[in-house]
């Protein structure tokens, strides 16, 4: 059909486009514009477009606009009709509606009180009580007979015209909005409109009045009017919905059930309490206030029995409201429960009143489980500043029966809330009021096995939780480190792979770095182990409480005294004098810490100082001996205002940590002269030490050369030796596995190492080997046995190479795993001297032999990804502790540092069923875990001696952060992550026999800090211990087995015997001699040999133990051979399974050194300066400091 031309005359044109909207108008609502004429004919008749036309034509590019035909469209959201426009304004319009239903609720509650009035003006005793107009006979009988109903007082009432006139206004309101409603929601089904129950109430309470207008006689009839308390139920609930979809928010449905629950038990005992009365006019004439009194005994089950219904009809009516109870009521409580059961598994909201007058956290996480939840909680609350905080734990997952029985202990259940729900929901983060958070933390579920599916799901809730509440800080935890740089914007991160590897790689040269950096990171209050008989587990209980603390130097007691001293002089000084060890400092225009930033660095008022103590100085006490002679029988005070309200645990005056004696405060002058005690009483000298300067003289500061070598011109070195790492350079790293890893100084290959040469077990073009022995490396091998060649992986060699190792004492790593890596990380690691991979298993001796585990000093098995999932949980560590356990039999002389998932799982680590002095540690971890420890694993000897680690327990180190902001930074530059200029790393130094004329480790302080400006921070320890029934010993003779068995019978009282060793006793001839000589001289006394058939037995068992050694070497051995490697390097007979192990946190500075101790010491920077005395003490051969990391290194002598 062609579009009407218009005609020339303007009338004409207005007709025809009139009666095109017409006919369009009632097409849907739709009006169309239509012009469709030449634009040659009317150029100068029709107006130019609008701007905006002409603008979209233009950039179109279409110029000749005036050729086409507009169409101009205008939409209605509805259809533009009548009803249309009504039912949008009744029904589907939220605000509009809500007035509605409003005014319809206000009308039924109006008829409601109306019924009341009514009945409060009807009195059926009266004399002249003639209700009916029409009834033939006026005489009303009122009898009290009950076998006699009078009909008419239930049919007829006495209502008076002002009521009358307001009943029918509100029924006939009432009834033309009813037709209204009803004729809008008609949907072609009239039957289904008129048989609604609502629809009937309506019509019997709104008709009968209407009828009333027309016949008069009719205005005194009796109408059910307190059935709109029904319809009032209804219009309430739906005023309710209306209301909450007209403010947007959504309400809870347990209080929608509540509410509908306690409206029908309303609207059941109005209706019974009004029926009754009206039934009773004809018999026992109750009041609406008896009725109301009878409904609510018989409801409530009590049953008094003082008011009843004496009729037939009143009696009905009760039986029918008690059926209808006894259906809707269960119904209504059952949907009740039934929501109850939900919002317990979804846990509710957390309340908006308490979120803004009480502080929170957010914690969320993918699935929560009884040891995460515990180690939070504990670590958090471990704070005094945080007891009344609140944690509101939101997990997509229904909370598990060990959670929810711990969360119903009344410690939790006041302070936790659990939410269910997705923090990737605004709708779940508003439960959880994530915008009034304190902090938000979101933890990665490491028990998955697609761990960086886990990182994409804790990257997603780190977005929404910023996008949400973009002021809230977060504390996220991230497992791979190339998806580190997704929550860089958070306010503290921990990458779990990068803390993992760097930690398990200072283990290597670090003994223990992995339990001092535990026992760093959790809150204890230095109270382990403290009634335990053993004197080491006390020691080393004490020292496990000391904590990373800081404060500004002007508002310290501790360090104030020493501003514009030299760094070093103010560490020595504080610890000799507070027992306090400062390990750090920070500018106050510089964000950067500086761990020993050295004696250069002349310590300001605005500096902030950290350091390590059994607390903090705020809940320390002062007690000066000259002040207590001066003052004696006077209250001590102390530093701050009211020392006498710290908690009790804060106030420990003994070991020189918190409140310590000092005798003399003021640094002795003559602190360099001391004396060597002689055997003779002779006069000779002891090595003096140097006092510690409070100024660096500038001179003794030199700058250190990155191209040379520490290690070249410290002891004179044969040419074989000096040729060892002769082509290494140092320089950064070329490449990077991933986007965030910090920059650092290592040693490097000249040029890259092709990737056929870093296959360990087979040759190339450039060189044959074909195993470890082959290379014939100087030093020992160390081993990392991984499932996969992992980025975080990276981080693990990166320390291992760093610039300040000296290149004589690196150790060959190599990488047994279980996959062959890519391309990409064979690319990163080519340029790190002495690194190399092969494809192998640790449960195949063959892969292990062809390694070289024999030449190895460590070997680290990291925990696999496949393994970590489990059917149950706890298993997850199977297969490596069996692994680990059959090494530790076959290799006994092997530093086997393990991972594992769960940190339970460590006591079966190097597992003796026979031990019993294991089975009393057991006791007593269980003894410290009932008295709340949150460190109840430590004294378990792997653990203590640093042999295994699992990455939970540094979960608390992001815990911590929320405290203490700079615990993550700290870490990262104790484990060598980050490298700050200035700032030192942590290195180790043994000691040895020339040693121990210091003889306490207050003394080594002052060398170390006096000598190379060093500052030690604890002492790892090893010990002799004879255990109950050790395997390790396999050839003893007659004389020794008589030792070791009176050494059985009596293993409790060895604490009093501390007979210092390493891991491997043939190290030290001269300790083993000893021993022998005294065990040949203790059989030798013996009074009266020991019987025939004890010795016969005894050698029965040294034959047993002997054969089944044997065996264990003939295995290893036959395997060698059949793979063509020499069998000399295996040596079964040396371990270290007599042992014990543990670390000494900043210990008091009266603390003896024992031979062999390891001292773990923060170095300074050496590209910041170097020791005045290095090179003069090298000479004279007195000290020669190294990393701790191998048997074969020369002793470390001060």
């Amino acid at each position: 059909m062609s579009p009407p031309r218009r005609s020339s005359s303007s009338h004409g044109d207005r007709t025809s486009t009139e009666t095109l909207q017409r006919n369009n108008s009632s097409n849907s609502g739709v009006i169309l514009d239509i012009s469709a004429l030449k634009m040659a004919e009317v150029d100068t008749e029709v107006p130019p477009l609008p701007p905006r036309y002409r603008f979209r034509d233009l950039l179109l590019g279409d110029q000749t606009f005036q050729n086409d035909d507009r169409v101009q469209v205008e939409f209605y959201v509805n259809e533009n009709t009548f009803k249309e426009r009504l039912k949008l304004f009744f029904i589907k319009n939220q605000r509009s509606s809500l007035r509605i239903r409003l005014f319809n609720f206000s009308l039924k509650i109006l008829t409601c009180a109306l019924y009341i009035l009514r009945v409060s003006l009807d009195d059926p005793e009266e004399p002249n009580y003639k209700p009916c107009a029409i009834c033939g006979n006026n005489s009303w009988s009122n009898t009290t007979d009950s076998s006699k109903i009078n009909w008419e007082l239930i049919f007829w009432v006495h209502r008076r015209v002002p009521v009358w006139a307001i009943q029918v206004s509100v029924a006939l309101i009432s009834f033309l909005e009813t037709m209204l409603i009803t004729y809008l929601s008609y949907k072609g089904n009239i039957w289904e409109q008129i048989f609604q129950i609502s629809f009937i109430l309506e019509m019997i309470n709104t008709v009968p009045f209407i009828i009333t207008i027309f016949w008069a006689p009719l205005r005194n009839i009796f109408v059910p009017v307190f059935l709109n308390c029904w319809l009032a139920k209804g219009a309430l609930e739906n005023m309710i919905n209306d209301f909450h979809r007209a403010i947007q928010r959504t309400h809870s449905a347990m209080f929608n059930q509540v509410f509908i629950l306690i409206c029908t038990l309303l609207c059941l005992v109005f209706t019974g309490a009004c029926g009754i009365q009206h039934l009773e006019r004809a018999g026992k004439h109750l009041t609406l206030f008896d009725s109301f009194y009878f409904c609510i005994v018989t409801f409530s089950t009590v049953g008094y029995g003082d008011v009843t219904p004496q009729i037939w009809p009143s009696q009905l009516l009760v039986v029918i409201l008690i059926c209808v109870a006894l259906v809707v009521l269960p119904l209504q409580f059952e949907e009740l429960a039934y929501l109850w059961m939900e919002s317990q598994k979804l846990g509710g909201n957390y309340s908006r009143h308490r979120a803004q007058t009480e502080k929170h956290v957010v914690l969320c996480v993918s699935s929560l489980k009884i040891d995460l939840l515990m180690d939070f909680l504990n670590e958090f609350y471990a704070h005094p500043r945080l007891q009344d905080y609140y944690v509101v734990i939101l997990c997509p997952t229904e909370i598990d029966i060990q959670v929810r029985r711990i969360l119903q202990i009344p410690l939790w259940s006041q302070r936790v809330i659990y939410l269910q729900g997705s923090a990737l929901k605004d709708q779940d983060l508003m439960r959880a009021k994530m915008d009034d958070a304190e902090a938000c933390f979101i933890l990665s579920s490491r028990n998955e096995v697609d761990r960086t599916a886990a990182d994409h799901q804790t990257i997603l809730r780190a977005w929404a939780a910023k996008d949400f509440a973009p002021n809230c800080p977060l504390y996220v935890q991230i497992l791979k480190p190339e998806n580190k740089f997704h929550v860089k914007f958070a306010d503290h991160v921990v990458c779990e792979e990068e803390f993992k590897y760097a930690m398990l790689a200072l283990n290597c040269v670090c003994p223990a770095t992995s339990t001092l950096v535990t026992l760093l990171v959790h809150t204890s209050r230095g109270q382990e182990g403290q009634l335990s008989p053993e004197q080491w587990q006390r020691t080393y209980g004490r020292c496990s409480g000391n904590e990373v603390y800081h404060i500004r130097l002007c508002d310290s007691k501790f360090f104030g005294e020493y501003d514009g001293k030299s760094f070093t002089y103010a560490s020595f000084h504080a610890h000799k004098k507070y027992g306090v060890c400062l390990i750090g400092v920070k500018r106050e225009d510089n964000k950067s810490i500086m761990l020993n930033p050295g004696p250069r660095h002349i310590m300001a008022a605005a500096d902030t100082c950290y350091y390590i103590n059994i607390t903090k100085e705020e809940n320390s006490a002062f007690i000066f001996k000259q002040e207590e002679k001066h003052n004696k029988g006077l209250p001590v005070t102390g530093l701050y205002d009211a020392p006498s309200r710290l908690p009790v645990h804060s106030i420990i005056a003994s070991m020189g940590t918190v409140a310590i004696d000092l005798q003399n405060p003021d640094p002795p002058e003559e602190s360099g002269k001391l004396t060597l005690p002689t055997e003779n009483g002779a006069g000779s000298r002891r090595p003096s030490i140097a006092p510690v300067l409070e100024i660096a003289d500038s001179s003794a500061i030199l700058p250190c050369d990155l191209l040379s070598d520490q290690s070249e011109d410290e002891t004179n070195q044969s040419d074989e030796e000096g040729s060892v790492g002769s082509d290494f350079v140092k320089g950064y790293p070329p490449n990077s596995p991933y986007i965030g890893s910090s920059p650092t100084l290592c040693h490097l290959l000249p040029q890259k190492a092709p990737f056929c040469c870093l296959r360990l077990d087979k040759g190339c073009t450039h060189n044959s080997f074909e195993d470890a022995k082959a290379y014939g490396f100087k030093n020992k091998l160390i081993i990392v046995s991984a499932e996969t060649a992992g980025n975080g992986l990276y981080n693990f060699i990166v320390p291992l190479r760093a610039y300040y190792r000296p290149r004589k004492e690196l150790n060959p790593i190599v990488l047994l795993l279980d996959y062959p890596p890519d391309n990409h990380f064979l690319e990163a690691i080519c340029c790190f001297p002495m690194v190399y991979f092969m494809a192998g298993t640790i449960d195949n001796l063959d892969n292990l032999l062809q390694c070289g585990i024999i030449y190895a000093d460590n070997l680290v098995v990291v925990d696999k990804e496949s393994t970590m999932s489990a059917e149950e949980d706890y298993m997850a560590d199977a297969k490596t502790i069996v692994n680990v356990q059959t090494m530790f039999r076959l290799f006994p002389s092997l530093s086997i540092i393990t991972e594992l998932t769960h940190p339970s799982n460590m006591r079966f680590m190097q597992f003796r069923a026979k031990d019993c002095y294991s089975l009393a540690l057991s006791k007593l971890e269980k003894i410290e875990r009932d008295k709340g420890s949150n460190l109840a694993f430590m004294f378990r000897l792997p653990f203590a001696a640093g042999r295994v680690f699992s990455i939970s327990m540094l979960d608390t180190l992001l815990y911590q952060s929320f405290v203490k902001d700079y615990m993550i930074a700290i870490i990262r530059l104790l484990l060598g992550l980050d490298t700050t200029p200035g700032s030192g790393y942590l290195g180790a130094m043994k000691i040895t026999e020339e040693d121990l004329w210091i003889r306490t480790y207050g003394r080594l302080f002052q060398k170390l800090c006096s000598s190379s400006a060093e500052i030690p921070i604890g002492i790892y320890r090893t010990e002799s211990h004879m255990f109950s029934t050790s395997e390790s010993q396999v050839s003893i003779n007659v004389e020794q087995g008589a030792e070791h068995t009176e050494r059985r019978d009596t293993w409790k009282e060895k604490a009093s015997h501390r007979n210092s060793t390493t891991s491997d006793q043939s190290e030290h001839p001269l300790l083993r001699k000893k021993s022998m000589q005294w065990a040949r001289r203790l059989s030798r006394k013996s009074a009266k040999p020991s019987s025939r058939a004890e010795r016969i037995s005894q050698q029965r068992l040294n034959l047993y133990r002997r054969s089944e050694r044997q065996e264990l070497s003939e295995l290893v051995k036959n395997r060698m051979k059949h793979l063509g490697l020499p069998t000399v390097g295996y040596d079964e007979m040396n371990d270290h399974q007599n042992t014990l192990s543990y670390v000494l946190i900043n210990p008091p500075p009266d603390t003896m050194l024992e031979l062999n101790d390891i001292v773990y010491i923060i170095r300074s920077d050496p590209l910041a300066h170097m020791p005045e005395d290095s090179q003069v003490g090298q000479a004279r051969g007195t000290r020669n400091q190294q990393d701790f990391g191998t048997e074969t290194r020369d002793e470390t002598h001060l």
